[in-house]
């Protein structure tokens, strides 16, 4: 079950990495309120309707509003993924070196901790010592 976990994790954390340093653009174009095309890798076809603008005698252009418009929507991933210990202030860096102190001493000894009386069966109790004496621990 631990090894299944561990690879589940490692696995999450990888696509992680992978998906926040990946960068893309979407290229879309509208002709009017519609959406002609949109792509991934490529720029975008038009719809043919900036030459029939280009037509028009200048000071019409000029006066109309263009019916088609083109979007981009780019996203940047990260680019600088190692980041830099020296800009730790003095209470992270008493954290870090407390929490490296504690989890490596937190195994220390665990392969000597050896119980001496585990194989011997502990003796039968004659009379109960606290009843007799009327002595009760609260």
């Amino acid at each position: 079950m631990k090894k299944i976990f561990s690879k589940i994790v490692s696995i999450l954390m990888a696509s992680i990495v992978l998906f926040t340093t990946t960068s893309f653009a979407v290229d879309m174009h509208y002709c009017g309120d519609s959406l002609v095309d949109f792509s991934l890798v490529h720029n975008v076809k038009t719809c043919g309707m900036e030459k029939q603008q280009s037509e028009i005698n200048c000071e019409k252009a000029f006066s109309e509003k263009p019916c088609c418009s083109d979007t981009q929507i780019a996203i940047d991933g990260h680019n600088e993924l190692k980041s830099s210990f020296n800009n730790l202030t003095f209470e992270q860096q008493a954290f870090v070196a407390t929490f490296f102190y504690t989890y490596i001493n937190l195994f220390e000894g665990l392969d000597e901790n050896i119980i001496p009386f585990k194989d011997y069966t502990p003796p039968y109790l004659i009379r109960d010592v606290q009843e007799l004496n009327e002595t009760y621990l609260i």
